[in-house]
């Protein structure tokens, strides 16, 4: 019995962990903007939605580029590192690995919006 409690508290503890690394990692590569800050800041940058291009078809904010997040490293040449990058996704998980993927490859002017697509409410292009 005492074994099995071991291994369920030394996978638990595992997670927890993990979970840990990545949200500070993710606090240290990124900067998470309201809607307000996101909207003042993003017409002078990279505007990049990580969805997938099925998400991004169904509505984008005005003025993005689709770069999934599952083709980000092999597309990386497309953002510019000396310019401000901009992320955003359904909800902030994929932005905010987005980041952390940029963040290891020197990009530093990283910013995600709070809350993603979702809870934006500017304007919108659908096809």
């Amino acid at each position: 019995m005492y074994p099995l409690l071991y291994t369920i508290a030394a996978i638990l503890g595992a997670i927890i962990l993990y979970t840990l690394y990545m949200y500070f990692s993710q606090k240290k590569a990124v900067t998470t903007l309201s809607q307000e800050d996101f909207i003042k800041g993003y017409r002078k940058a990279q505007l990049i939605d990580v969805r997938e291009p099925n998400e991004f078809e169904a509505g984008h904010i005005l003025g993005a580029r689709n770069v999934p997040l599952t083709q980000m490293k092999g597309r990386m040449k497309e953002i510019r590192p000396d310019k401000p990058v901009y992320l955003y996704c359904q909800s902030g998980i994929r932005s905010g690995r987005a980041a952390q993927t940029l963040y290891k490859k020197g990009y530093r002017d990283l910013y995600q919006l709070e809350g993603g697509f979702k809870r934006w409410t500017g304007k919108v292009k659908s096809k």
